[in-house]
């Protein structure tokens, strides 16, 4: 009973001590407490602690100072019973740097910005792979980058498989011939022999002009050419002189550059703002200044789970061959149309995770955070589709300071009723000891 006396005396003391202190600090406190010491009616607000303004834990039953010398914040019994209201003196929202902006119409307009780079259109891409076995003996294209035409040589090969082909063919060309007596049905069938004969040279991948000295009764040729299916420039070369190739071996590879692809990825959060046929406007460093029009032809179907990106294929027109694959670019896709709607500064929307907050000023140091549900976003702003009307005004700058005292209040509330309940548990036991 003794021990339990000693601290009742000591609290006490302390108490008494506190009140002094307060007395005596009261009188020199700066105009903080004075903006906030009555209610609107003019009577004096009721005081239940202080608290430190950096750190909300550390709270003082008196006025005091934190080792930055910082006055401690008062917290009135009526903020207690203001719900989700949070009050902060002139003062403080000046250190603060608080600033607000009124909810207002606008028209969103969102522009998506990404980078990428210049690509080969798959659509152009043309492999030259013979289809037979043979031994180059001649190369008319010797180097990577050369332009070529529809058509033109780029290598004479010989094939003992060509030059058996071709014999055959001609066999039945003279047989034919010498078939004039023959019955139809004779001749039909060694007209099908011809046919197939030529046929097959075609298969192979024979172009019909270097056959046309077969079909002409000149003879066979022991080395034929391998031409180009398209126009286009030559990426790649494996050919080489001398050298001995096997059926489907890639000799050439031959690129279509009149139209190329730019291949951009974009952030996880815009892409449902991207769509295929949207107009896309990219730049490149290698020609500052100059602009290039296309549209987003594709949105590939899959996302980079390490950068949180989607890759998505804008098609630009190159007839002056100006973009070359790997070039580096900037790409703007306006995503937003007309949308009239309440919109608020992005800054002003705190973000949980499971919830969107506002912060409203309600006026005199007074605000009420307040959950909304936002939609399009543009050009710093986001549409507000529930919550706040046009005209409330919302914090845009210091909301995250001013959201940390609104979220405090029920720490404290819960600290302060485990304290009472703990000194109402010491006066029990002191009146049970008497």
């Amino acid at each position: 009973m003794k021990h339990k006396e000693i601290i009742i005396v000591a609290l006490s003391a302390g108490l008494a001590v506190a009140v002094g202190y307060w007395w005596g600090h009261s009188k020199g406190i700066d105009g903080d407490l004075a903006a906030t010491g009555n209610d609107a009616s003019g009577q004096p607000r009721r005081i239940l602690y202080y608290r430190n303004p950096m750190s909300h834990g550390d709270t003082s039953p008196v006025p005091k100072k934190d080792s930055m010398g910082m006055d401690y914040v008062p917290v009135f019994a009526d903020d207690e019973s203001e719900g989700p209201q949070v009050r902060i003196s002139p003062n403080r929202l000046q250190t603060l740097g608080v600033q607000t902006e009124r909810a207002s119409s606008r028209t969103m307009s969102s522009t998506i910005r990404a980078v990428g780079t210049v690509e080969v259109s798959e659509r152009g891409l043309f492999t030259i792979s013979p289809k037979f076995e043979g031994w180059i003996s001649t190369l008319f294209v010797n180097t990577t980058g050369t332009a070529v035409r529809r058509g033109q040589p780029l290598a004479a090969v010989y094939s003992p498989e060509l030059v058996t082909a071709q014999e055959e063919y001609r066999s039945a060309v003279e047989a034919l011939k010498s078939m004039d007596d023959a019955s139809p049905e004779a001749q039909a069938g060694m007209k099908a022999l011809v046919d197939g004969g030529l046929q097959r040279l075609r298969n192979w991948g024979i172009d019909d002009a270097d056959l046309a000295d077969l079909k002409q009764g000149k003879g066979v040729r022991q080395s034929l050419t391998l031409r180009s299916r398209t126009d286009g420039v030559v990426i790649e070369m494996k050919a080489r002189t001398g050298m001995r190739f096997m059926p489907g071996e890639p000799l050439f590879q031959i690129a279509d550059l009149s139209n190329i692809w730019v291949v951009a990825r974009v952030y996880e959060q815009d892409l449902g703002s991207v769509r295929a046929g949207q107009a896309a406007t990219v730049s490149f460093t290698a020609y500052p200044g100059r602009q290039f029009t296309g549209q987003v032809s594709f949105v590939y179907p899959t996302v980079d789970p390490a950068t949180r990106t989607a890759r998505i294929r804008i098609e630009l027109p190159n007839e002056a061959g100006l973009l070359k694959p790997d070039l580096y670019a900037t790409v703007e896709i306006e995503a937003g149309g007309n949308l009239v709607a309440v919109a608020i500064p992005e800054s002003a929307v705190l973000d949980s995770g499971t919830r969107k907050v506002v912060l409203v000023d309600l006026g005199g140091g007074a605000f009420e955070p307040r959950e909304v549900e936002v939609g399009s976003r543009g050009d710093g702003y986001v549409e507000v589709v529930r919550g706040l009307a046009a005209g409330q005004p919302v914090v845009v700058n210091g909301n995250f300071l001013i959201d940390a005292e609104s979220n405090l209040k029920s720490a404290l509330r819960a600290l302060g009723e485990q304290a009472n309940g703990a000194a109402a548990e010491i006066e029990t036991d002191v009146h049970r000891e008497h």
